[in-house]
């Protein structure tokens, strides 16, 4: 290429309806973006990804017949070799397959090797050879807890390329049908294909010489500005058009997470919902089934630092597990009540508005919201130049819950009532200063040790985990708790406290359910040793002191909840789903003391 900072010049080949495609067909009408596509090109007339291509004034789209003029079949090398003048023609230098239904010859692999990426709908190397629904099937069958897409090079080996990026969803317990995981999933291939477009145009997919210069436009080139010339809000650094294809994206997002309640306003000045149409009415009796709200708002803290240090590092975007997180941090607490959660909203801040980026957030938040039980409602985008550099953002959410008040939580607790943990998914959205300070000053080639493979640092626990990179287990999205203290919550009054263990651990978190007059005993076999992950954050701080890892992480425990000892059994039996286990009792408090005093962690304790 003689002109290296000219966009990339992009064709794609389609079978299918083309949905995947029309992220990057958004991305690519912004006056920035560092490519452009110039072909569409379909084996089937009536593909609708040539109508999304027309309708996106792709200069050269079309249908490629597999017949000659004389109504004859052309041969396989034959067709190919029309469909890569047509792209050579267009000057196409990355080629993209979204849903192309034909098998490739390894002509056509050759001449187009190292430009040429197809998206499949698994986390690729495992189910290899699969498609559509049938990939999903299987991901259901084996009980996976998470999936995904791969985008990878074309090869003669079906794919079995090298993978250049892959996006990550969690497979949710209310995944019955395949087709459910296939709209989860389809939504990432197109932020996914993105990200390989963006490491491809780098240099960073191995497919050039040398680095490719980033692109320079109008809009990123500084110059000066005159005073007789007229300055834009786009000059200022706040672009509109960008925020209204973000809303663009969001709306289906927003639409998948709907329940009774939810009117719709997204777009409005304010979000409106009925509590009667979500079962909260008026009261019959005022004393008991008088409903109360309960609201709550957090942010997700240094794990966005290192989730963006990561993503540069990788090449692969953690956006939406940070969307996860957001969700998880507010309804979390605001189900500790014993609320159903009902509506979330979200504050996204930048300097720079990516809309495919803060897309990938609200894909999370989603899928969040729709695990926790509540209605994404609203939020709100600011782009603040100035105040953040580039695309680095902040994030906040808040969520709103509602209960009847005889079911709100804490109630009254005695002494010998259980004490049941919840697992954690991992380090969640606690801890995170701590966790970057250790890996900058303790981890050597602090770069390459993200990217590596989790299992060179500590054992792996779960075997879904063991391909899994550094940067992938520690930027884990939190386990959502909604659902488990709905199931005690809502049966009966075993259920006396609900404790979420975030930041303070679980020195500083159980204490906050408890009464002056009672301490947690927690029976140290339980939480010790902690798990390889935490174990390994230790080790690098020096062995730091147990007391202190209890008091900044939730070492492998993300819920507490106290229930009554004679239905301590029925309750583990109704949580076995979310790896219930007796963690301690409560026991008479001999003195007031700080929070942490009143957790002690014993060697033997007796349940009732």
């Amino acid at each position: 290429r003689t002109v290296l900072d000219a966009k990339l010049k992009v064709g794609v080949l389609g079978s299918t309806r083309g949905t995947s495609l029309q992220p990057i067909l958004d991305a690519a009408a912004q006056p920035d973006c560092f490519f452009e596509i110039v072909s569409v090109l379909s084996n089937k007339k009536d593909a609708l990804i040539l109508e999304k291509g027309r309708n996106a004034r792709v200069p050269d789209v079309g249908f490629i017949s597999c017949l000659t003029a004389q109504n004859k079949k052309m041969s396989r090398a034959e067709y190919e070799e029309i469909i890569s003048e047509r792209l050579e023609n267009a000057r196409v230098e990355c080629v993209l397959l979204v849903g192309w239904m034909r098998i490739l010859t390894s002509t056509f692999v050759k001449r187009w090797q190292g430009r040429c990426l197809n998206v499949h709908p698994s986390l690729l190397p495992d189910y290899a050879g699969g498609m559509d629904l049938e990939v999903h099937a299987a991901v259901l069958k084996d009980g996976q807890r998470e999936s995904g897409c791969t985008v990878h090079f074309v090869t003669d080996q079906v794919d079995g390329g090298e993978i250049v990026a892959q996006r990550i969803c969690p497979v949710l317990s209310s995944y019955t049908k395949p087709e459910q995981l296939k709209a989860t999933v389809q939504a990432l291939e197109g932020p996914c294909l993105l990200d390989a477009l963006r490491r491809f145009a780098q240099g960073d997919a191995g497919t050039r010489f040398f680095p490719r210069k980033a692109y320079l436009s109008s809009t990123t080139q500084p110059k000066d500005i005159q005073n007789n010339e007229i300055i834009t809000y786009r000059a200022a650094g706040v672009d509109i058009d960008a925020g209204n294809t973000l809303v663009e994206l969001i709306k289906p997002l927003a639409a998948a997470t709907r329940i009774p309640g939810v009117i719709d306003t997204l777009g409005g000045f304010g979000a409106v919902f009925d509590l009667s149409a979500a079962g909260f009415g008026a009261a019959s009796t005022p004393s008991e089934d008088q409903v109360l709200l309960v609201s709550g708002t957090d942010g997700v803290g240094t794990k966005l630092k290192l989730a963006a240090e990561a993503r540069l590092v990788t090449g692969f975007s953690y956006d939406q597990n940070l969307g996860v997180d957001l969700v998880a941090m507010c309804a979390n607490d605001v189900a500790t009540t014993g609320a159903q959660p009902l509506f979330f909203l979200d504050y996204y801040a930048t300097g720079k508005l990516d809309p495919s980026r803060c897309a990938d957030v609200v894909a999370g938040v989603a899928l969040g919201c729709k695990e926790s039980g509540c209605a994404l409602v609203g939020g709100e985008t600011a782009e603040m130049p100035g105040v953040y550099k580039g695309d680095d953002y902040d994030i906040a959410g808040f969520c709103v819950g509602a209960l009847r008040r005889k079911q709100l939580l804490p109630k009254k607790m005695n002494p010998g009532d259980v004490l049941i943990g919840i697992p954690s998914s991992g380090i969640h959205a606690n801890g995170f200063s701590l966790v970057r300070k250790l890996i900058d000053t303790r981890l050597s080639e602090k770069q390459n040790a993200l990217s590596k493979p989790a299992s060179s640092f500590f054992q792996v626990q779960a075997k879904q985990n063991e391909n899994k990179s550094l940067a992938d287990i520690l930027l884990a999205p939190t386990k959502l708790y909604a659902a488990p203290i709905a199931v005690l919550s809502s049966s009966s009054d075993s259920l006396l406290a609900a404790a979420h263990i975030t930041g303070g651990g679980l020195l500083e978190n159980l204490p906050r359910v408890l009464p002056d007059n009672l301490n947690a005993h927690i029976h140290k076999p339980t939480i010790l040793p902690f798990p390889p992950l935490f174990q390994w954050l230790q080790s690098l701080a020096g062995e730091l002191p147990d007391k202190d890892m209890l008091r900044t992480f939730n070492c492998g425990i993300g819920l507490v909840l106290v229930v009554a000892a004679a239905h301590a059994d029925t309750a583990l039996i109704k949580l076995k789903q979310y790896q219930p286990k007796r963690i301690g009792i409560l026991a008479t408090s001999s003195s007031s003391s700080s929070s942490e005093e009143r957790v002690h962690i014993l060697d033997d304790v007796t349940f009732q």
